[in-house]
């Protein structure tokens, strides 16, 4: 192929990439799978790679192709982005209409809007493509973010048609992506975030793009700064011609003739909230008619012609009975207040981590102290606050012990971090913590082998290291409370097919510090085997698109102990060294279901959401979030909620676990 031809190439695959992801992200109506489009996107950073000189700022591969920055440049915003008013009763929206009606003059129709529980941004383009983008900061000025927000998909680098035009949206991070994310960072021994908001703004602020990237996150737009189109009349028309241009716009929205159709809207939402993917803390409240916008104006701190009204935290009141420090397999000591039992967002909480000592004392949570709990992010019990106000003097004071209270050894608090870390790598309690990961569901996966059963077999000093549970002997196994023949037997068989587990899988069990499921997936395939990844020098690691130099650093400086080498001499020897690419990663299956596409959604028994995805995959499956027409089949358990709303109105077929089971099973696929 010529360069002419090359370069011609790399245009039509810039455009057709930039239209599918229209079509995934805005239009929420794929035309091509998954694999289509990963095939697509390879092809270009080949072309890419092999012409630099013709990579182009809106290139879809471009989104993670920044180096960290030192800091982050002020942007004055030439419109202001100004944050809202707030009300919270029927009483205080009714007034707000009467108000406007009154300055208007007029009749006035309003627009409804789900507010987004997220951090606000202002993205600028030039002919169509994405120049800047910044954070609200104070209104007038905020902060230089265009890297990172070129990393978050929904956010169109090129437009559909070359215009000039200033948008408004809300990041945000979607509840599944939010429990992912404190899951992996609790795997590798940091501290969780308390919500989706405060995940997604400290993401948006990260110094390294490559880290925003690994965040999944969303963006939905809702207003326009400026625009060449001069033909937009209300707010509904705004939010259809955003659509048209590329940008992802929520379709939860709606016009509404008065407060009553309002306040419709609103008791709607603060009842069906829950159904959503991703958090909303109010409705958005505004005129209707841009020309009446313009003429009622603004205030020095918000719009005259909006406002937000803002759902009440559901908070109960409970009692610390206790404050346990739990020792995670890092060395990590985390604090954990344990509760009078208490209901609170549908369901009994009787336990709520503390995060960290400096997390204690700023919220002054002491042992016997009335507190407020809520769940953050409808998913996390959060203490919110102590109820100083009843305390008796019978109150205890917690303090983070110095020593581990599981092996007595020294934990030492590193300087810059937050977390206190047993420092005694023969630590029992991390021993016991460590190989439960290396066998859990999203490692190594061995059936059978819980907790309980592992902490008897490090109790009687029969495994020290993942490599001892290969060598385990039926007589063994014997010795263990309620370990008969047969039980005997299945553990050793379900041991014996854990070998055949993918590379991925084995890398994320070894348990190596900051290394979750995506970056071990991502690890796996650049390296191709366990001693690959095992004398990778820090830069090659780098060159790994969810890797960035702490990732990097953790894994050289774990393989560099001398005990991790010879377990990792000790797996091998025992027949574990699979190769990425190889026959593990499709042992289970044949591809039976390759070019189906699949979306799991509500609560199914005995499975995670992540279990069943990964079946799926290795079946050759594509999953996608969202349903569309493209969508073939939803797995849909309790609590399905708008999913299934759509897949039926879509004619999209829908498994129930039963229906599910039967379906895998009749196409040899084993759920067992």
């Amino acid at each position: 192929m010529s360069k002419d031809k090359d370069r011609q190439r790399m245009a039509e695959l810039r455009e057709q990439l930039q239209y599918h992801n229209y079509r995934y992200h805005a239009l929420d109506d794929p035309e091509i799978s998954d694999q289509e489009f990963d095939q697509m996107m390879r092809e270009l950073s080949d072309l890419e790679e092999q012409y630099p000189q013709w990579i182009t700022a809106d290139s879809p591969t471009q989104r993670v192709g920044y180096a960290p920055v030192a800091g982050f440049d002020s942007v004055a915003h030439t419109v202001p982005l100004l944050s809202l008013s707030n009300v919270f009763s029927e009483e205080e929206l009714r007034a707000f209409c009467q108000r406007v009606e009154r300055l208007a003059e007029t009749d006035v129709r309003y627009f409804a809007e789900l507010k987004i529980d997220g951090l606000a941004v202002s993205l600028t383009y030039e002919d169509g493509v994405l120049t800047q983008g910044a954070t609200r900061g104070d209104g007038a000025e905020g902060e230089d973010i265009t890297q990172n927000l070129r990393t978050v998909r929904s956010i169109p680098l090129r437009l559909q048609q070359p215009v000039n035009i200033n948008v408004r949206g809300e990041v945000f991070m979607g509840r599944d992506a939010f429990v992912r994310l404190n899951q992996d960072r609790e795997t590798a021994g940091e501290a969780l975030f308390a919500n989706p908001r405060n995940a997604a703004a400290g993401s948006l602020r990260q110094l390294d793009p490559k880290v925003t990237a690994q965040r999944n996150l969303d963006m939905f737009c809702y207003s326009i700064g400026y625009c060449d189109n001069d033909s937009l009349n209300t707010q509904s028309q705004s939010l259809a011609y955003l659509t048209e241009l590329g940008f992802k716009v929520n379709p939860n929205a709606q016009p509404c003739a008065d407060a009553d159709e309002l306040l419709d809207f609103i008791e709607h939402w603060a009842q069906h909230r829950q159904e959503l993917a991703y958090d909303i803390d109010g409705i958005v409240v505004k005129v209707d008619s841009l020309q009446l916008q313009e003429a009622l104006g603004f205030t020095a701190k918000s719009p005259r012609w909006a406002t937000a009204y803002k759902f009440p935290a559901e908070q109960v009141v409970t009692k610390v009975l206790d404050i346990a420090v739990q020792v995670g397999r890092t060395g990590a000591l985390t604090p954990l207040a344990h509760l009078e039992p208490v209901t609170v967002a549908g369901s009994t909480v009787s336990r709520a981590t503390l995060h960290n000592e400096d997390i204690i004392r700023e919220k002054d949570i002491r042992i016997g102290d009335t507190v407020i709990l809520q769940k953050a992010g409808d998913v996390i019990p959060e203490i919110v606050a102590s109820r100083a106000e009843l305390r008796t003097g019978e109150e205890e004071e917690f303090t983070m012990p110095e020593h581990c209270p599981a092996c007595g050894g020294d934990a030492v608090r590193l300087e810059g971090e937050a977390v206190r870390r047993c420092v005694n790598s023969a630590c029992p309690a991390q021993l016991l913590e460590r190989l439960i990961h290396f066998s859990s569901r999203g490692a190594m996966d061995i059936d059978g082998l819980g907790p309980a059963i592992m902490e008897q077999l490090v109790k009687a000093g029969l495994v020290e290291t993942p490599a001892d549970l290969y060598r385990l002997e039926k007589d063994q196994l014997e010795t263990l409370d309620r370990m008969a023949s047969k039980s005997a037997d299945n553990l050793l068989r379900a041991i014996a097919v854990s070998k055949d587990q993918p590379l991925a899988r084995l890398i994320f069990g070894l348990g190596i510090r900051l290394v979750g499921e995506e970056a071990a997936r991502d690890l796996a395939a650049h390296v191709g085997s366990l001693r690959g990844l095992a004398t990778a020098e820090p830069e090659q690691l780098m060159l790994v698109k969810s890797v960035g130099p702490k990732i990097a650093a953790s894994v050289r400086q774990f393989f560099a102990e001398e005990a991790n080498q010879r377990l990792l001499d000790d797996l091998v020897d025992l027949g574990i060294d699979p190769r990425a690419g190889g026959q593990a990663e499709t042992a289970d299956t044949d591809l039976v279901l390759d070019g189906l596409t699949f979306v799991v959604t509500g609560k199914l028994e005995g499975w995670s959401r992540s279990d069943v995805e990964q079946l799926l995959r290795g079946a050759g499956a594509n999953i996608t979030s969202s349903v569309s027409r493209n969508t073939d089949y939803l797995v849909a358990g309790e609590k399905a909620g708008s999913k299934l709303d759509k897949a039926q109105s879509l004619g999209v077929t829908v498994l129930d676990q039963t229906q599910f089971r039967d379906f895998l099973n009749e196409r040899g696929v084993s759920v067992d």
